[in-house]
């Protein structure tokens, strides 16, 4: 007789269902992209060449997050016996913290000059920013407004007036700027927390 096959666990149907396996590979595709640039000679060299690294790295990683939070049956979510939120936050906690620990690990250099910190809290506002985008927009959309914050953000950062706005232009500080730091946990928050409470805006089925 032929075995029957085990439909998996809980945990392992929610890792397929969110595709997190995909995700899970994506992130590691960021990270050995991001070690690879990192490691050239010239951004080695010069911490401020990492800049364009430092906002392409997390939005890689804040879609990637941000795609694995669509649901395939948010109909069965919605009347579910248990609430949702601690699984949607749990979700988003875990996936960010492994982003934000590759990424950081494969960025050399010192908190002041463009570091591993800089990295890290870029990552947790792209995040926040995507899981946000994710309520209002859909997990699919969710990476749009996260990539036109960061580019509108890069492409003004030459200006020297925007450059010291901290507030505006947290992705582009150098690490240790409270200000930055700030601005960027409270996006994390936001979004985490509207996320999980809400969940991703549901979307029908694709073309």
């Amino acid at each position: 007789m032929n075995a029957q096959r085990s439909p998996g666990t809980p945990l392992t149907l929610y890792a397929r269902s969110r595709g997190l396996p995909l995700t899970a590979a994506a992130l590691a595709c960021a990270a050995l992209l991001t070690l690879w640039v990192a490691s050239r000679p010239g951004v080695y060299l010069d911490p401020y060449r990492r800049v364009p690294l430092l906002s392409l790295a997390p939005l890689l990683a804040s879609a990637a997050i941000g795609v694995s939070l669509h649901s395939y049956a948010r109909d069965l979510d919605d009347t579910a016996v248990r609430p949702w939120w601690p699984r949607r936050l749990a979700h988003l906690l875990v996936l960010t913290a492994l982003a934000a620990a590759a990424l950081a690990s494969a960025v050399p250099g010192q908190a002041e000059v463009f570091g591993a910190p800089a990295m890290v809290r870029n990552t947790l506002g792209a995040v926040g920013l995507t899981a946000g985008a994710a309520v209002l927009c859909g997990a699919r959309a969710s990476w749009m407004p996260t990539t036109l914050y960061f580019s509108g953000v890069y492409l003004s950062g030459a200006s020297p007036r925007v450059r010291r706005e901290t507030v505006l232009t947290w992705p582009l500080q150098t690490g240790p700027q409270p200000g930055a730091w700030a601005v960027a946990l409270t996006l994390f928050v936001a979004g985490s927390a509207l996320c999980a409470v809400y969940g991703a805006r549901p979307e029908g089925p694709r073309g």
